[in-house]
């Protein structure tokens, strides 16, 4: 049977607009690459390998939560709970990691599935309810961060096991486990996205739900199935957050959707759908942890990089809306 979801923004087949896609890649790409060298020269700190460590360790919490907002933005939706998932994945994996109680998986898997039923939530009002994904995702937010007071009593969950801190504070190999969770899950969601049905089917129903709907395609399911891995993605973020602290912290994760949102915008995810890589996404949470670093480095308050990191994600909005114009 011939495959009608052929739209500008399907990714089945070259076309214009994937070259210019790649395009944008690079010039992202080249950005950061110009944005290192001159970091390098205003403070010979920045290119260090320690430095650069750090940069990539504290990174990986926000590019994880990214990966799992570049799905949702894909298909054209948005989740802003994903901050309130970390902070109820980081009580539920720290009531279960003290010491002598569980083996270290109990807590993994209570934190995964907390944020799992979260993202599986979102998934299913968005689906049956038809409300805006904004809508729903925010009334989720609340109801998050609600819960992780809740469960905690409002304290934070303290005295947890070594073999628990492992995950967010250990090295294997000499390089930080962060790291290496990072690299394994881009590779995991970069597989996902480029090379599944699944991923196909994301960019297909960002692209243009109706004709994705006409080809066959179920887009609640594949919804469904987008907003349970961003809650997913959420909760492991959550996971190595409370072992890199050393505790469960129902505050945690406040304005972490906004830097994971602008992570993704900022790699090239269009707002509108039907557009975005996991390399893209991943260079933009990089660029973001670069910058953040660079100011630190030159002891630029945190109120003015709050200014600069707004200006930046303001211009990635602006030149994808300039794009989609042109297109």
């Amino acid at each position: 049977m011939e495959n009608p979801v052929q739209t500008d923004r399907n990714p089945v087949g070259i076309s214009t607009k994937n070259r210019i896609r790649g395009i944008g890649q690079y010039g992202i790409f080249i950005a950061f690459i110009l944005i290192c060298l001159v970091l390098s020269v205003v403070t010979p700190k920045f290119l260090t390998v320690s430095n650069l460590t750090i940069v990539v360790t504290q990174v990986s919490i926000n590019a994880l939560l990214a990966f799992g907002v570049t799905f949702v933005i894909i298909t054209g939706g948005i989740d802003l709970s994903i901050g309130s998932t970390v902070a109820v994945t980081s009580v539920v994996a720290a009531s279960f990691a003290h010491p002598d109680t569980y083996p270290v998986v109990v807590p993994i898997l209570a934190g995964l599935a907390a944020g799992l039923l979260l993202g599986a939530f979102n998934g299913l009002v968005i689906t049956k309810s038809k409300v805006p994904p904004f809508i729903v995702t925010l009334g989720t937010m609340t109801i998050g961060r609600g819960l992780a007071l809740i469960l905690s009593k409002g304290r934070p969950v303290s005295n947890l096991s070594d073999s628990f801190n492992f995950i967010g504070g250990g090295h294997l190999l000499g390089i930080p486990t962060p790291i290496l969770i990072l690299i394994v899950f881009f590779i995991i969601c970069s597989v996902v996205l480029k090379k599944t049905v699944l991923g196909r089917y994301m960019y297909a129903v960002g692209g243009n739900e109706q004709a994705a709907q006409a080809s066959g395609i179920q887009l609640n399911k594949v919804k469904m199935v987008v907003y349970t891995l961003c809650g997913g993605l959420a909760a492991l973020a959550g996971i190595l957050l409370t072992s890199r602290i050393t505790t469960g912290q129902p505050n945690a994760g406040v304005g972490f959707e906004l830097d994971a949102i602008a992570a993704a915008i900022i790699g090239g995810t269009s707002t509108s759908g039907g557009t975005g890589t996991m390399t893209g996404t991943l260079i933009g949470a990089l660029l973001i942890g670069v910058i953040s670093n660079g100011l630190d480095l030159m002891n630029v308050t945190s109120y003015y990089q709050q200014v600069v990191m707004g200006i930046i994600i303001i211009g990635a909005v602006v030149l994808d809306s300039l794009n989609q114009n042109k297109n």
